[in-house]
């Protein structure tokens, strides 16, 4: 079974997000609203599918780290979250909270052997719809 697939976003706190959006605007060009930026492309295998990584500052008092105390979140994309999960727990690893469900996936949070929170996502296909007429 395949697990971690590619990276789906970096996380990190910092003490003025506002800020540190504007500075990495203009010295970087990464352009941020106050829920990050999303870099996209293609699946390599199958150009047909798309995919994104996402980018975003946060809050040093934000709750969405926690349990972990890091200063940061790595979020990894995977397939089959659900069977991940159950291995996940059979190995004993720190399980923060339950699958979640939204429109662009499922997601879940487990923590590292050091404390760093870790985001799993299984996202939903992102098809080409220009690839997709005919």
């Amino acid at each position: 079974m395949k697990k971690v697939t590619g990276l789906g976003g970096i996380f990190f706190k910092c003490d003025n997000p506002q800020s540190m959006n504007d500075w990495y605007a203009k010295n970087l060009g990464i352009a941020a609203s106050e829920y990050g930026t999303t870099f996209e492309w293609r699946q390599a295998d199958d150009p047909s599918i798309k995919g994104s990584t996402t980018w975003c500052t946060f809050p040093q008092n934000t709750p969405y780290f926690n349990p972990s105390t890091k200063p940061f979140m790595i979020n990894y994309r995977v397939e089959n979250i659900v069977a991940l999960v159950d291995e996940l727990k059979k190995a004993n690893v720190t399980i923060v909270d339950e699958i979640a469900e939204y429109d662009y996936g499922k997601f879940v949070h487990v923590l590292d052997p050091e404390g760093n929170m870790i985001e799993l996502w299984e996202p939903k296909e992102e098809l080409d719809q220009d690839n997709l007429a005919g």
